[in-house]
């Protein structure tokens, strides 16, 4: 079985800001490193930089926008977020939602870029029309899981099986991601055999008193 990509959204919690982004993700980094599996981390954008610096993992924006630079007060360009070290961004996530044109753009810009794009989406229709755009990665995330302590893997799998089947139909070069409620390393691996290639999760590491235990957890299984 392939190592699983787990991208961790410190959204903006402030379990997730300053120096315990830092700590966090220097456990991702040491687990990785143990495992063999992919951990990048989203950061609020203040974070991108110094994490991108001093951390050996992939990081991530949590938003960007389509726009190119110019007359564009208070977007965040895929090139500024190269620049500030950024691997890739997440687009529309459930609490950031956008437009079909305005996903597409982004995750032009990204490509553009060189940066990766992992578009979310709440169901297998979305899922497809996401696909058809192109982006590395789609994670399928339930709305009504996001932080509910309920893993979509053991809750909804029917929806991931339907999002994966669809993804692939599109579009099979595009990898899927599963969120919502993922907190334990049972939940990885059902989501893997599942089909999909990773996890995207937040609160279970973000908000625990000892992340590396919860991320060594994750990766136990697989």
């Amino acid at each position: 079985m392939d190592k699983p990509f787990i991208l961790i959204n410190l959204k903006t919690y402030s379990e997730g800001a300053g120096q315990r982004a830092h700590a966090i993700a220097g456990a991702a980094e040491q687990v990785a490193a143990e495992s063999g599996a992919i951990i990048a981390v989203a950061p609020s954008y203040m974070n991108i930089h110094p994490l991108a610096v001093h951390s050996a993992i992939p990081i991530f924006a949590q938003h960007v926008d389509g726009a190119e630079a110019g007359a564009h007060t208070g977007f965040i360009t895929a090139e500024a977020l190269k620049a500030a070290g950024a691997a890739g961004s997440l687009v529309n996530h459930s609490e950031r939602r956008l437009t079909l044109a305005e996903i597409d753009a982004a995750v032009t810009a990204l490509r553009s870029a060189g940066l990766t794009s992992v578009v979310c989406s709440n169901n297998d229709v979305t899922s497809a029309a996401a696909a058809a755009l192109a982006p590395e990665y789609v994670a399928i995330e339930p709305p009504e899981l996001i932080g509910s302590g309920v893993s979509v893997s053991k809750a909804n799998p029917d929806i991931i099986n339907r999002s994966v089947e669809a993804v692939r139909k599109v579009n099979p070069a595009v990898r899927v991601l599963t969120g919502a409620g993922i907190q334990s390393g049972e939940c990885v691996k059902i989501a893997l055999d599942l089909g999909t290639d990773g996890v995207l999760l937040a609160s279970s590491v973000v908000k625990a008193k000892a992340p590396i235990a919860v991320l060594r957890d994750l990766v136990s299984l697989v």
